[in-house]
């Protein structure tokens, strides 16, 4: 699960990761507001969605216009920024051409930077290790923590000498801290700065959690701005159902994510190119894969659907209910392919063999890649 910047920095915050001073807004007057009960002189206006990359970005209703991230010197200029940014189309390098809408601003104090530095804290899974990304090094035990001399090897790898290296020893050890507490994935500090006062500060922060971790992580799970998802993985997430939106046009719906992977692959071997990852699992009931057909069919790009099922827990005959329901509710017009193997997989072929639907049916999952890719040109070219 991802958040914003404003609430990565107040959660650095009660770890006592220094940050600027900052305050969301929900509107532009809340957004002038924050910058009167701010310091000064300098503010940064900052555009809050789930992506990197927005100082660099455009709206979409000024393309050649400044990004959104602003540095302004007054409250008027705050409000100009604001007026700009707020309700518009945000496209960044991370967004796609479609960008985001900004629905919040983060207005910060303005710093005065000496240097900017790049630090993250990931899991590598391959040593089971928390490892600090500085430059190319860092790394150490979990259960461990993060010792004065494993932080100040961190600083000296930065070059960082006297105040700025008694800064950034707390600042790493508490960096370590907040990962493990509250069941990171990933935390960003890009930039990492050294202010002329040689503080060692997070300019900006991002933080990704553990999902499987949020039934113990109440106010992170909170934070969920669910208008910064997509809509159909939202509705799949409801579902309990692993989905991942792609760019290709032939919608899959497998149970494993190992034989989901493999029906991607095959289908780009065949030519094709896959429209999702969806995973409907082991145990899914006909509901739920009446729900996953329809999350596929509502991607405007899917112009035909392959159905992977191999049928051990999840029996053949249960996806062959759902599909065959979901194809009548949405009154199906693109090509289907199925393939069924295991568990009662003659009875799933005979309910779809005498429902009435012009389902093509695959023998094994070359078969199928092949039909799915074949039938989903034809009907493009009869389009």
């Amino acid at each position: 699960m991802n958040i914003h910047e404003y609430q990565a920095k107040d959660l650095l915050k009660k770890y006592n990761v220094a940050v600027p001073d900052g305050i969301a807004a929900m509107s532009v007057a809340e957004a002038v507001k924050a910058a009167e009960s701010l310091p000064g002189p300098l503010y940064v206006v900052k555009s809050q969605i789930h992506a990197g990359g927005r100082g660099a970005g455009h709206f979409k209703n000024n393309p050649q216009g400044k990004g959104g991230v602003r540095l302004c010197k007054t409250a008027d200029e705050v409000k100009d920024a604001a007026e700009a940014m707020m309700g518009q189309v945000l496209v960044t390098k991370q967004t796609g051409e479609d960008g985001k809408e900004v629905q919040r601003l983060y207005v910060t104090d303005g710093v005065d930077i000496e240097k900017e530095y790049y630090c993250s804290v990931v899991l590598d899974r391959v040593t089971s290790q928390v490892t600090f990304m500085v430059s190319t090094e860092g790394g150490m035990d979990i259960e461990d923590g993060v010792s004065d001399a494993q932080a100040g090897e961190l600083a000296e790898k930065l070059g960082l000498t006297g105040d700025a290296k008694a800064g950034a020893i707390p600042f790493f050890q508490n960096l370590y801290k907040a990962y493990v507490e509250l069941d990171a994935e990933t935390i960003e500090i890009n930039p990492m700065i050294v202010t002329d006062k040689n503080e060692v500060m997070a300019l900006d922060a991002k933080m990704t959690f553990d999902e499987n971790a949020l039934y113990r992580q109440k106010d992170i799970a909170a934070m969920r701005d669910e208008s910064e998802e997509d809509e159909n993985e939202r509705e799949a997430k409801d579902w309990d159902l692993s989905y991942v939106s792609m760019d290709g046009n032939i919608g899959c719906m497998v149970n494993g994510a190992g034989l989901a992977m493999a029906t991607m692959d095959i289908i780009k071997y065949y030519g094709g190119e896959p429209a999702n990852f969806l995973d409907v699992g082991g145990g899914a009931t006909a509901e739920r894969v009446t729900a996953a057909f329809k999350i596929i069919l509502s991607d405007k790009n899917v112009k035909g659907i392959l159905v992977n099922i191999f049928g051990g827990i999840m029996k053949c005959d249960v996806i062959a209910e759902g599909v065959i329901a979901a194809a009548k509710e949405v009154d199906l017009s693109v090509p289907l392919v199925v393939r069924l193997a295991g568990t009662n997989v003659e009875k799933g072929k005979e309910l779809m063999a005498n429902s009435g639907l012009p389902i093509i049916s695959a023998d094994d999952l070359g078969d199928a890649a092949k039909k799915v890719v074949a039938a989903t040109e034809e009907a493009q070219k009869a389009a």
